[in-house]
């Protein structure tokens, strides 16, 4: 039986996998740090010329609800479209629902492409390195 795993180990491995699949697809990969600075509040966003961070609660919520504000995040910082922004939640979420993210010790590292994915996600996110950023 899998041992679960501390859900901040979860967040970082999920910032990885995220920022990576959003670097890939030409956007802007936001920071990500845990817990928001203002008190009270499940997801902060702050954006700057070079990008963005996003903040989220981890602590006594749902995974699902983590992954959903840090998925958001991606699309808040990129300032996208209602249409772009659509596609590229469904894409993110068939992401980490493929390789459920931290859910269980021992998962592998890979990023699996999803099929029919608008993301261009390589194989392993530390295979390339360089990949071009948009600039705002």
């Amino acid at each position: 039986m899998p041992v679960e795993r501390p859900a901040t180990v979860m967040f970082a491995d999920a910032a990885k996998v995220l920022a990576a699949a959003a670097r890939t697809a030409g956007l802007i990969a936001p920071s990500y740090r845990t817990p928001p600075r203002l008190v009270g509040l499940d997801r902060t966003v702050r954006r700057h010329a070079q990008g963005g961070s996003v903040a989220v609660r981890v602590r006594g919520r749902p995974w699902p609800a983590v992954l959903a504000d840090m998925i958001d995040g991606v699309v808040a910082v990129n300032r996208l479209d209602s249409a772009r922004a659509g596609r590229v939640r469904s894409d993110l979420w068939a992401l980490v629902l493929t390789e459920p993210v931290g859910w269980a010790a021992g998962r592998s590292r890979r990023v699996p492409t999803p099929k029919g994915s608008a993301l261009a996600i390589p194989a392993a996110p530390e295979l390339a390195p360089n990949v071009a950023r948009r600039v705002a």
